[in-house]
């Protein structure tokens, strides 16, 4: 990357760590003031009352879904700034103004639905377990998470990407033979039409069990040699040898377990207290939702610090199983340039926003093998 284009990738980034925390912020402002405004009261209240109904697995859902339109329907200009015009700005995004529009309707209407889901769970869990619905709710998030992560190859993915066999019968025999070398079992090897949105690139081992199976973009298989393709499934390989989404999962688990503890605890306590709304009560939704929003803020740098350690773990292992070093070192710079990436973000940005190490890191490593 020349002078220009590191100073373009670095105009983009900090433009998206911006926008992040601006959405991050008025999403925890707006829970936080129609709790506390005690608007929420007033929702359910005419939700109650237009459905006939006091059920909180029909008013706490509905509830939901009013506030998640609420908040998309005010701030959408920021959020068609941050997802589709500044991917333009930038000449890395080809998707059209419809497609895009398609695409927030369909993942929102998954985010709802996986919410809500959630939710009317957690009331299940309030009234059999009592206090200590906590512990039922971590449990169901880790068979939730291994549940979702088998289904997304086969209901989710195909949402947004058409699926397709890999076309080059060699490669896909060379990535046959590497899963073989490094003891991985997959399917198949997919392609996925990524260039219909995205100039981006990138590959990935998806599944579990038997839904297991690489997929790449049209736009790596179409730029990189196979050499530059094999060591980035290699990589992905490891990611399974070393069974990070295993760890991953446990340690998502473990921090969501802490933070249903820590709202069980502090609801008992505010109701010790005097507070008029319970966490059982639907009204309470938008102040579990600030709270979440700030506990995914806390948590956040120990996740990314996890992930990159488990980053450079993979790389080393890619690294020694192919032993394509320059093919390595070649693929990061085109991934840099191709998608724009920060080369050596400040500390800070690193800490919040870097669940991979940064490129220059990465070359680094390979450089020292």
């Amino acid at each position: 990357m020349d002078a220009h284009q590191v100073d373009k990738a670095r105009r983009y980034s900090h433009l998206r760590y911006g926008l992040s925390l601006a959405e991050t912020g008025m999403l925890l402002v707006f829970f936080f003031t129609v709790f506390m405004s005690g608007l929420s009261v007033q929702l359910c209240f005419f939700l109650q009352q237009l459905t006939a109904s006091r059920s909180p697995f029909l008013i706490g859902p509905l509830l939901l879904a009013l506030l998640n339109g609420i908040f998309a329907i005010v701030f959408f200009p920021l959020t068609f700034y941050h997802s589709f015009l500044l991917e333009h700005q930038f000449g890395l995004s080809t998707q059209s103004l419809k497609d895009w529009f398609l695409d927030q309707l369909k993942a929102g209407g998954i985010s709802l639905a996986i919410s809500c889901f959630c939710l009317d769970i957690w009331y299940v869990a309030m009234r059999v377990a009592g206090s200590a619905w906590w512990i039922w709710m971590g449990c169901f998030w880790i068979i939730f998470t291994v549940v979702l992560t088998q289904l997304a190859p086969v209901v989710i993915i195909p949402l947004f990407f058409k699926y397709s066999r890999c076309p080059s019968e060699s490669l896909v025999a060379r990535i046959r033979s590497l899963a073989g070398k490094m003891r991985v079992g997959l399917l198949d090897v997919f392609e996925i039409n990524y260039s219909a949105k995205s100039l981006k690139a990138n590959a990935a081992l998806v599944g579990w069990g038997s839904t297991r199976r690489v997929l790449l973009t049209d736009t790596l298989r179409q730029r990189y040699t196979d050499d530059e393709i094999e060591v980035i499934l290699a990589h992905e390989f490891a990611h399974q040898r070393f069974g990070h989404l295993t760890k991953h999962i446990v340690l998502q688990s473990g921090l969501i377990m802490i933070f249903f503890y820590a709202v069980s605890a502090a609801g008992q306590r505010a109701l010790a207290g005097g507070a008029q709304v319970p966490l059982s009560d639907p009204a309470a939704v938008p102040l579990v939702l600030s709270a979440l929003t700030v506990f995914g803020l806390i948590s956040r740098p120990l996740g990314n610090w996890a992930s990159r350690r488990w980053e450079r773990q993979a790389d080393a292992l890619a690294l020694e199983a192919t032993g394509l070093r320059q093919a390595f070192i070649s693929m990061m710079e085109k991934l840099a340039e191709q998608n724009l990436s920060d080369r050596h973000p400040p500390p800070l940005i690193k800490l919040f926003f870097f669940d991979h190490p940064p490129v220059d890191e990465r070359i680094a490593l390979a450089r020292r093998k």
